[in-house]
């Protein structure tokens, strides 16, 4: 899956100086997954993270004392931090080294050294399951498919694992090179695959123009810098053009990036709310964008995040008709703090909810139009009788 702060990321308000609020890729790096961050108490600039998680908000003092302990009983704060985590039943709650850490926070630049695939949740048997597989990378050529799922990574089962930490372990040491075992079923075959993981650089916004009354904008996740270039193409898209915005298969990214492709189409209001611990935020859009071009967004079950909530906010201010299937629903948010090892742990702090007050954790957003096959194609329509399109 791939998996960090961006410098002129839109701030929602309430958030301190120098954090950067984010949501959780599902499984991008390491394939390549990536969290997001809200404010943080440990003055490390970094902040929570959103993922879709259980109900529960977890005590992350609780599992500062764990760590504290099991370092000065001369015992890894890192492992006892994991084993809290997993018996918390935080379902997105991931521990991670610095080195991993370093690597996930670079992953946001749009470059992760991993295998190429993406991952979610396999439900209901549990475990990981593929999502997405890059095309010419190890994974494809492997053999690795949509669907497959992901018994274990390196010998280690992965049925009791959160996607975070199997993502973590497709990562490893973030060498390019070195190379990760994958226990693999499909179907009714099982076997053990062997890949190199590669330096992947990835290309998040793709814009093209089928016909001078149409500009397709897909985004694949919300790494740094996206959002000025969605602004930009909408910016520069010619005149009564209408615009098919992709987000079929978005794991999400960062949320100040969501935010500000969402002040592509919207004048300022708000974009969402989201709770840290019990405290009420909000993250608002800025002014200036383009409130009259016609706009359609495409979504299905892999559209997640950060990408649910550029979704839920174009809908609930009535700015796009939304085509597609229901998307995924991940919505909570993972706060990340720093243990006395150096380590980074995460835990599940809250949850972000629509412009009209709708929460997305475990639900997900339902389109306008569903359209389970043909969705592009109905999409085309509906943007065409919007006054856009051929």
């Amino acid at each position: 899956m791939p998996a960090g702060s961006a410098p002129l990321c839109l701030r929602p308000r309430g958030v301190v100086r120098g954090a950067v609020l984010t949501l959780v890729f599902a499984g991008v790096l390491a394939t390549g997954a990536a969290t997001g961050a809200l404010p943080r108490e440990d003055g490390a600039g970094r902040e929570p993270r959103t993922g879709a998680g259980d109900r529960a908000v977890f005590d992350r003092a609780a599992l500062h004392r764990v760590a504290a302990d099991a370092v000065a009983d001369g015992k890894s704060g890192k492992q006892a931090a994991e084993e809290f985590v997993s018996r918390s039943g935080d379902r997105w709650g991931a521990v991670y080294d610095r080195r991993e850490y370093a690597e996930f926070e670079r992953s946001l630049d749009g470059a992760y050294t991993g295998v190429g695939l993406s991952a979610a949740a396999a439900s209901p048997e549990g475990g990981v399951e593929v999502t997405r597989v890059r095309s010419g990378g190890p994974a494809e050529r492997a053999g690795v498919r949509v669907g497959d799922r992901l018994l274990a990574v390196d010998g280690r089962a992965t049925d009791a694992r959160s996607v975070s930490e199997a993502v973590s372990l497709l990562r490893g040491d973030g060498v390019p090179g070195s190379t990760v075992s994958l226990r693999v079923r499909r179907g009714g075959m099982t076997w053990t695959q062997t890949l190199r993981r590669e330096r992947l650089a990835t290309d998040p916004v793709t814009v093209s123009r089928p016909d001078e009354r149409t500009v397709v904008i897909r985004i694949a996740a919300f790494t740094r810098g996206v959002g000025a270039r969605v602004r930009e193409a909408v910016r520069t898209a010619p005149a009564g053009a209408g615009v098919l915005l992709d987000l079929r298969g978005n794991s999400g990214g960062l949320v100040d990036e969501a935010a500000s492709a969402a002040s592509a189409f919207l004048d300022g209001g708000l974009v969402a709310t989201y709770d840290v611990e019990g405290e009420q935020r909000a993250l608002y859009a800025e002014r200036g964008g383009d409130t009259g071009r016609p706009l359609v967004a495409l979504v299905d079950a892999g559209t997640m995040s950060a990408a649910e909530l550029l979704t839920g906010a174009l809908q609930d201010r009535g700015r796009a008709v939304t085509v597609g299937s229901r998307t995924f629903g991940k919505g909570s948010v993972q706060m990340p703090s720093t243990l006395p090892d150096g380590s980074v742990a995460e835990l599940t702090v809250g949850h972000y909810r629509t412009p009209a007050g709708h929460e997305v954790d475990g639900r997900g957003i339902a389109p306008d139009l569903p359209a389970a096959e043909g969705a592009e194609e109905r999409a085309r329509t509906v943007l065409s009788g919007l006054g856009g399109g051929s």
